[in-house]
């Protein structure tokens, strides 16, 4: 049963604490990057919750790097973890979704070895319609840990195996985080009467195997041969009952992956004949969330390679995924390395 959930009474304050002291060595700053961090999450949950109300649902007339109208909630999510990180004299630089270039830590503030990467607002079609939506964020030392200014582009773009934490916040019916930094999955939730993240689900696994397929089967008719072959094999009953696969989409990534962590099987999002390198984003969204599933004892594909060796070239590179069961990962790439196509 992958649900574990824990009896300890444990906030995310003395989880972090703990996970320190495994740590001898450690000076602390990372810790402070992740209080720093959690603390913009706070803000950003109840932002969201009130989002209707502050009159920030809806479209600006702004578009951001990758051609997309962006939400107002979009840039007040960003704002929002920029300056709540941009100060503590944790990180070098920043990089985020919705910011065409990299996000420099100002002058007056001391610059540390730690890189931030983001994505402020997972989900934002869903936003005007009250459905799920999260903050997805990745953790890198940088390149030379020695050096006290500014970080370069170069710091930004590492494989996502180099990634020190990694995790995002949903916000749905509770707004719950989920965190590693290398030392399996944990699950906090936010209980907003004392303003703490609580943790409900300690080291949590994910299935070998399992019976949903996450995937926007609307674009199926422009897939690689080998992912139609996949999903078309889901769909046909089996005689020992493992088969057919139900279907769950939600449209943010943050909640399909989110349901795929607890009940297993696959989230998918193809490459396809428009979109070649695929849709999501490798380094704010694909490498965090792969690190997640990788540490919670699934595996993460593009379709041929571990995401987390790919070397990302740019800031807004695209990739296609496949993440979930180990079982289901390995037998979808089977089918695409099988296709001729």
């Amino acid at each position: 049963m992958p649900l574990v959930k824990t009896s300890k009474l444990i906030t995310i304050e003395r989880h972090i604490s703990e996970e320190h002291a495994l740590h001898p060595q450690a000076t602390g700053e990372f810790s402070r990057l992740l209080r720093d961090l959690t603390l913009a999450l706070r803000i950003l949950a109840r932002d969201v919750r009130r989002a209707g109300l502050n009159d920030v649902l809806g479209l600006t007339d702004e578009t951001n790097v990758h051609g997309e109208r962006v939400k107002r909630l979009d840039i007040h999510a960003n704002d929002v973890i920029i300056r709540a990180m941009d100060h503590g004299g944790h990180l070098c630089v920043m990089a985020s979704e919705e910011s065409d270039a990299l996000i420099q830590i100002p002058d007056e503030y001391s610059k540390g070895k730690y890189v931030l990467v983001f994505d402020p607002l997972d989900g934002s079609s869903n936003i005007d319609v009250n459905v799920s939506i999260g903050t997805i964020f990745s953790v890198y030392r940088r390149l030379d840990p020695t050096l006290t200014t500014g970080g370069n582009v170069e710091d930004c773009l590492q494989p996502g195996y180099k990634q020190v934490a990694a995790g995002y916040a949903m916000y749905g019916s509770s707004t719950q985080l989920v965190y590693s930094s290398g030392n399996g999955v944990d699950v906090f939730t936010f209980d907003p009467t004392i303003g703490e993240f609580l943790l409900t689900f300690e080291k949590i696994r994910i299935p070998r195997k399992g019976k949903i397929y996450s995937v926007n089967s609307g674009n199926a008719y422009k897939w690689h041969q080998g992912v139609r072959d996949y999903v078309a094999h889901l769909l046909r009953p089996s005689d020992d009952g493992l088969r057919p696969y139900s279907l769950r989409y939600v449209g943010t990534m943050v909640a399909d992956v989110h349901r795929t962590l607890h009940y297993g099987g696959i989230f998918m999002y193809p490459a396809d004949s428009m979109l070649p390198s695929g849709k999501l984003r490798l380094v704010y969204e694909v490498n965090p969330m792969a690190f997640i599933i990788e540490q919670a004892g699934g595996m993460a594909s593009n379709g041929t390679q571990r995401i987390l060796e790919l070397e990302p070239e740019s800031l807004h590179q695209r990739s296609p995924c496949f993440m979930g069961s180990p079982d289901d990962v390995r037998e979808v790439e089977s089918f695409i390395n099988s296709s001729p196509e």
